[in-house]
């Protein structure tokens, strides 16, 4: 499969699911005692590095980005799906939100004082990881704080409906913290913590909080 072939998959996927994945999702944080802690303390990272505008990359409907503007964090959404950021836009008028690719971020060298990444490296495949992050490490600061949250695993599955009923085409890919912290390191990320999510559940989840070296 050519980087086209899954890209197109994926944007097309997600753009048949923006609707009632924004319903689905609408609200959830508020059910999440963990993810809000880490994204306060990934705020907090931000201010003590400076201050500045965040990436959300993968943005989706735009409920972290907002979640991050009410923490006091000058965040803008960027996602490959058109239709989910259609709706981000309807959801939170006020905020930022552009369409474009991890594997081609288009953002100025050292623009951004930090980025997060939340469930949507799990659609890139192995061998594109390092460039992606790559694009990541440009596009922060020195010293600027990263944050992913990602399944975990050791499989790659292929997901053909969700979020509605409605089909999609795109594989996710479950792997583990270390690998992910050793693709960090060798794109120039100080891995600073680890937190694993539900250990005991089948369906774990993991977030490492990185930064970029000074």
């Amino acid at each position: 499969m050519t980087t086209d072939d899954w890209l197109a998959d994926t944007r097309t996927s997600y753009d048949t699911v923006a609707v009632s994945y924004a319903d689905q999702v609408r609200g959830a944080l508020a059910g999440h005692q963990y993810l809000r802690a880490a994204l306060a303390l990934f705020a907090d990272s931000v201010r003590t590095a400076g201050g500045g505008p965040v990436a959300d990359v993968g943005c989706g409907p735009g409920e972290v980005t907002a979640h991050l503007h009410e923490l006091g964090v000058d965040a803008f959404g960027i996602d490959l799906s058109p239709a989910m950021i259609d709706v981000a836009r309807r959801d939170h008028p006020g905020l930022r939100f552009e369409v474009g690719s991890m594997t081609e971020l288009n953002l100025p060298v050292a623009s951004v004082a930090g980025l997060l990444a939340w469930q949507s490296l799990i659609h890139i495949p192995d061998d594109e990881v390092p460039t992606v992050f790559g694009r990541f490490h440009r596009a922060l600061r020195p010293g600027g704080p990263l944050q992913l949250l990602f399944h975990v695993g050791e499989e790659s599955l292929l997901k053909t409906e969700g979020y509605g009923g409605h089909p999609m085409k795109v594989h996710v890919h479950r792997r583990q913290p270390d690998q992910v912290a050793s693709w960090l390191h060798d794109a120039g990320f100080v891995v600073e913590a680890q937190m694993l999510l539900d250990p005991d559940a089948k369906a774990q989840q993991a977030i490492l909080f990185a930064r970029s070296k000074s």
